[in-house]
């Protein structure tokens, strides 16, 4: 009980910090505030900052973690006859459909995009993040389909797959920049899911497809 009270106060404090951290970078700039400057206004020392946060993108992309593997896992537990792409798609609908927060589709998204936008450190680890979650989703279509290392196939499916989430994220963050309803945004984020799905060749449509 008590290491779960000691988990719990860490992870209490980590989100905290990154609280603080955001409403300072949404008030002044991502590179307007120093990792010293955060410490402060957490009323902790640099130190702690770093030991929860390597870098200071950490404390703004604090929930990058639970994307990496997201295409991954929507692999993974697609439904029997579905092939990954379509498993893709069917998570995207889902979430689009939602008008969900973990897409962009909220009012709140917009000052957040507004840092990114200014700040290169940011954008150049989005572009990793995505790099990220390209190589967890060949490393899972590797291995749902048995596929050998040196087999070129699952890293070019991964490219397409991942370009289906990529371009949903980089329009909603664009058209939420505009400050328009997220409702909005949404109806038309599914056309364009429509139009996407056309795009996409038999081969990718049908790869990958779970035994019944």
């Amino acid at each position: 009980m008590a290491e779960g009270l000691r988990e719990r106060k860490k992870r209490q404090t980590r989100q905290y910090i990154s609280d603080v951290a955001t409403g300072l970078f949404v008030e002044r700039g991502f590179d307007a505030v120093t990792v010293a400057e955060i410490a402060d206004a957490a009323n902790v020392s640099v130190n702690t900052v770093y030991n929860y946060f390597p870098a200071k993108e950490d404390l703004f992309l604090d929930r990058s973690s639970g994307v990496v593997d997201r295409l991954a896992r929507w692999v993974r537990g697609r439904d029997p006859g579905e092939s990954a792409a379509r498993a893709v798609l069917r998570e995207l609908r889902a979430e689009v459909e939602a008008v969900s927060p973990r897409i962009g589709l909220f009012p709140g998204y917009v000052p957040f995009m507004r840092v990114i936008e200014a700040a290169p450190a940011l954008r150049s680890r989005l572009w990793a993040v995505a790099q990220e979650v390209q190589a967890n989703l060949e490393q899972a279509l590797r291995e749902e389909t048995g596929a050998a290392d040196d087999d070129p196939l699952p890293g070019l499916m991964a490219g397409q797959i991942s370009w289906l989430h990529g371009t949903v994220m980089a329009v909603v963050g664009r058209e939420m920049l505009k400050e328009r309803p997220p409702e909005e945004v949404s109806r038309e984020v599914l056309d364009l899911l429509d139009d996407m799905a056309d795009l996409l060749s038999e081969k990718v449509l049908n790869y990958a497809v779970r035994g019944a």
